[in-house]
C-alpha cells in the first residue's frame, strides 16, 4: 500500500493535473471560467473572495518553501529549526484562517443565495467538500504543531524529501511512511484536489490575470464640453463628414 500511495499515486495526480489540463484547454476552452456569479450577489462576494484568494495564495507559497527548500538551506543562513518552524506555524495559522473563513463565506453565500444556488453544479459541491477537507487537515496539522507537548513531528525530514523525490524520478516511499497519519491523509486529499483542479473552477487558477500587474495604463478621454484650449470637439456621428448645407 505504501508504495501505491507514495510511489504511484503521485504520477497518476501528476499525469490527470498536467494531462486534464491541456484536454480542458483544447476541448473545452470556452468553458475555462469560474463562471462568475457577481451579478447574483455581491455583498458577500466581496468579503469572501478576497479572504480565500490571498490567504491561499499565502498557503501555496507556504507549502511550496516547507516542500522545496531543504532544511540545510535554511540552516545555513543561520536560521534555526524552531524559528522556521515558529514562523512557518505563524503565518501558516493566519493564512489557512483566512482561507478557510473566505471559504466559509462563499459556500454560505451559494447556500443562502437563490440565483446563486441554482447555478451551482453538482462538480462545484465535490469540490468544495474536497477543498474544505483540505484547508481543515492542514490547520489541524499546524495547531497540533504548537500544542505544547505534543508530539513534534519535523515534516521536512520525512515529507518534504518524498516530495522532492518525486520529481527525480525515485519516489522516496519510506520517508513518506515515517510520517504520522495526519500527514497521509492530508496529502492524499492535497493529491485529490490536484488531480480535480482540470475537471472544476479551480482550473482558472492557470490564467489568473498575472499580467494586468504589468500592463500600461488605460487612458479614458473626456468627452465633456469642458475641454482643454485647442483640443478637438466632439463632433456627432450622424454628422456628414466633407459636405456642406444647402439651403433651399
Amino acid at each position: 500500500m505504501d508504495v501505491v500511495a507514495w510511489g504511484v499515486l503521485p504520477y497518476v495526480t501528476l499525469l490527470l493535473l498536467i494531462g486534464g489540463t491541456i484536454w480542458r484547454y483544447r476541448y473545452d476552452k470556452f468553458g475555462w471560467t469560474t463562471r462568475s456569479s457577481e451579478l447574483y450577489e455581491s455583498r458577500l462576494l466581496r468579503i469572501g473572495s478576497p479572504l480565500f484568494h490571498f490567504g491561499i495564495l499565502v498557503v501555496i507559497i507556504g507549502h511550496a518553501m516547507g516542500l522545496v527548500i531543504p532544511e540545510s538551506w535554511t540552516d545555513a543562513i543561520g536560521v534555526s529549526e524552531d524559528m522556521y518552524h515558529i514562523t512557518a506555524a505563524l503565518f501558516g495559522l493566519i493564512a489557512g484562517i483566512a482561507t478557510l473563513g473566505g471559504l466559509s463565506i462563499l459556500i454560505y453565500r451559494r447556500r443562502r443565495s437563490g440565483p446563486v444556488f441554482m447555478a451551482t453544479t453538482t462538480n462545484d459541491k465535490v469540490m468544495y467538500v474536497v477543498l474544505t477537507a483540505a484547508l481543515v487537515l492542514g490547520l489541524f496539522i499546524t495547531l497540533i504543531g504548537t500544542v505544547p507537548g505534543a508530539e513534534g513531528v519535523n515534516y521536512r525530514e520525512t515529507v518534504a524529501p518524498w516530495f522532492r523525490s518525486i520529481f527525480y524520478l525515485q519516489p522516496d516511499v519510506h520517508a513518506m511512511s515515517e510520517a504520522p497519519l495526519r500527514f497521509h491523509i492530508h496529502v492524499l486529499v492535497g493529491m485529490l484536489v490536484f488531480a480535480m483542479v482540470p475537471f472544476t473552477r479551480l482550473v482558472h487558477a492557470f490564467t489568473a490575470p498575472v499580467h494586468y500587474l504589468f500592463r500600461p495604463y488605460i487612458v479614458y478621454r473626456s468627452r465633456d464640453a469642458a475641454r482643454a484650449p485647442g483640443s478637438r470637439t466632439s463632433r456627432p456621428g450622424w454628422a456628414p463628414v466633407g459636405t456642406k448645407d444647402r439651403q433651399r
